[in-house]
């Protein structure tokens, strides 16, 4: 049984990935630009972005079936808040902390991954508006900006 609450939490964490991608695609980049507009813009300096606001967004349902996930006992739901639990956190080192480098932590890497991670985003973040994008994934990186940092 524990086994298969395991492997529940790593199917949702892998599966959060083209959730990621489509609200990425669709929705953040769709009806609900006007909150994720200022991350797009070079020059915005506050400590806080509206696009921040996504972290609570996505934190209510992990959190919703962490807490049914344990009425009356541990149950399947719980595993998948998890797995989306793990995944948000996965996100906020990835994306915060190494790719827009908000707090001074990973600051060097020479990992071919997280350097081709970087060089993606980069490459999406080169659209200021909310058409025209790419790369609105996360922790899969295309293989054309893996190739260029893999030892030749």
């Amino acid at each position: 049984m524990i086994v298969g609450y395991i492997f529940m939490t790593l199917l949702t964490f892998g599966l959060m990935e083209g959730i990621t991608w489509c609200t990425h695609k669709f929705v953040m980049h769709g009806f609900l630009w006007y909150l994720h507009e200022d991350h797009h813009q070079p020059k915005y300096k506050g400590l806080f972005e509206k696009n921040d606001a996504f972290f609570v967004i996505f934190a209510l349902p992990s959190a919703a079936l962490i807490i049914l996930g344990t009425t009356p006992s541990l149950n399947w739901m719980f595993f998948v808040g998890l797995g989306i639990m793990f995944y948000g956190a996965a996100y906020f080192l990835v994306h915060d902390v190494l790719i827009h480098q908000r707090f001074n932590w990973f600051k060097k890497t020479d990992s071919p991954y997280l350097k081709a991670l970087r060089k993606a985003h980069k490459v999406h973040h080169k659209h200021l508006d909310k058409g025209h994008g790419e790369c609105f994934g996360m922790l899969i990186v295309p293989k054309k900006y893996y190739a260029q940092y893999q030892a030749k």
